[in-house]
């Protein structure tokens, strides 16, 4: 891995000097933009609109526009002046539990390593960290661009979380949320059945990118000359016109796939379902579900 840059953990009046790397990659196949009939790369001009003319990359500048359509034109020493209190130091705000930390918010991962006069304050802070269950709250300024992010604990080393800030999370404001959707005691049971069937630990390593995997196959045909089969993907079906009896054979198929595990319930499901019985909505109980 390499480096993307070198600052410091401030914390109080500790100073932990360390470098930043990338914690992830994707991993997407890249292509290029060709010409079809000679394979020649294609080629973006950067050709301005006023006076038709090529501009060379040292000549373009960054253009705000005003809602007159009038544009603000800011040049490098414009971004220069601007006060990045935090242009070299990860500062440390406050410490926090880490399920006050809504994941939506959570944008780019690094790894944090430090310096070889930092590996004992950093591993103080570390283990203290680790130790408490909190997450540091911290202000970062990457590229020009502050940011507050997390710094938590993990393999060893700290991660910083990149965060985006609260206004730039959009509201879920959907119309179907001011409906009042009746739904049946039954259907709820269900549904809730159908989850516990399911539930199980998370192994990433259990799931695979088969649309790049499927890619790279179409890629390594191509240079062999082979003739791809596309693989067969079953067609979706609309929604159930029985939305019950789809529960009903969801639970059961999900039952087969673990084995026949039987969840067992231990509170009724919750009050926003009513208080309709079985006998009232005229469906008999599914054993499982009692």
């Amino acid at each position: 891995m390499r480096s993307i840059w070198k600052g410091a953990v401030s914390f109080g009046l500790v100073t932990i000097p360390v470098r930043l790397f990338s914690a992830t990659e994707r991993r997407d196949v890249a292509f290029h933009l060709v010409h079809g009939e000679d394979t020649g790369r294609i080629r973006f001009r950067r050709v301005c609109q006023v006076c038709g003319e090529e501009v060379p990359f040292a000549d373009v500048a960054k253009g705000y526009e005003l809602p007159t359509g009038d544009m603000v034109v800011l040049a490098d020493d414009d971004f220069e002046d601007l006060p990045l209190s935090t242009s070299r130091r990860i500062e440390v705000l406050q410490f926090t539990p880490a399920d006050q930390i809504d994941p939506i918010m959570l944008d780019k991962a690094y790894y944090l390593e430090p310096d070889a006069v930092g590996i004992k304050p950093y591993v103080l802070l570390r283990d203290a960290l680790a130790r408490s269950g909190l997450v540091a709250v911290v202000k970062v300024a990457l590229r020009q661009r502050e940011s507050l992010a997390v710094l938590r604990v993990r393999d060893g080393v700290f991660l910083l979380e990149t965060m985006l800030w609260p206004d730039e999370v959009r509201v879920a404001d959907f119309p179907f949320l001011e409906e009042d959707v009746d739904v049946l005691l039954q259907e709820a049971r269900l549904t809730e059945s159908l989850i516990e069937t399911m539930v199980a630990d998370f192994d990433p390593s259990a799931h695979r990118d088969a649309y790049r995997e499927a890619l790279q196959e179409v890629i390594e045909a191509k240079v062999e000359g082979r003739e791809v089969v596309p693989a067969e993907v079953p067609l979706e079906e609309g929604p159930p016109a029985d939305l019950m009896a789809a529960l009903r054979a969801s639970v059961e198929a999900a039952k087969k796939g673990s084995g026949g595990r039987t969840p067992v319930r231990e509170k009724a499901p919750a009050e926003s379902v009513g208080d309709q019985d079985t006998e009232e909505n005229g469906v008999e109980e599914p054993a499982d579900s009692r």
